[in-house]
């Protein structure tokens, strides 16, 4: 869960679901204004709605006590995992995701709306996910390291390049 500004400062906060083993950013959802724990199960079950989220067993909760409540998940099925309270590298994945997202992405984007920003998000997710290699995934892409499906070995002596989130990203295909 991370906070962002629109171009006419309002603002909005991303919840981004992400599989630690494989990066693979399952789905975000975005909610204009504060946030309480109600606000939150809706943009959670929004997110989730539709875009074929698996089944959750475990949720890594970065403590926001004071938006979420205590023990809001008790009555469901999934288990709770907690980390330090005010240590932001506690978890290092989501924090590496939420800079990279901001640095790379929304730094270099100003977005009107929260349509306008799920629109973005939705052209980040596709580039993050089938396109952008990581090192600590032995320079796979996490659709790669997921099991799914391998692109096209490039041929060196033709190719041309695709273009991603409005020309901000070029990768190499073959042509």
């Amino acid at each position: 869960l991370f906070r962002c500004e629109s171009i006419f400062l309002k603002t909005h906060w991303v919840l981004v679901i992400m599989d630690q083993f494989t990066r693979h950013i399952i789905v975000f959802g975005e909610h204009a204004g504060d946030v309480d724990g109600p606000a939150l199960c809706r943009m959670f079950n929004k997110a989730a709605i539709g875009k074929g989220v698996p089944a959750i067993s475990a949720l890594i909760m970065i403590p926001y006590s004071a938006i979420i409540g205590e023990g809001q998940s008790a009555d469901t099925e999934i288990e709770e995992i907690k980390t330090v309270p005010h240590v932001p590298i506690s978890h290092p994945f989501t924090e590496r995701l939420v800079g990279t997202i901001r640095r790379e992405y929304l730094d270099e984007f100003l977005f009107w709306n929260g349509h306008d920003l799920e629109q973005k998000l939705e052209e980040f997710q596709d580039y993050y996910n089938a396109h952008r290699v990581h090192q600590a995934l032995n320079l796979k892409t996490p659709t790669e390291a997921a099991g799914k499906e391998l692109p096209t070995p490039a041929n060196l002596e033709n190719y041309a390049w695709n273009s991603h989130c409005r020309r901000l990203f070029q990768t190499p295909v073959a042509a």
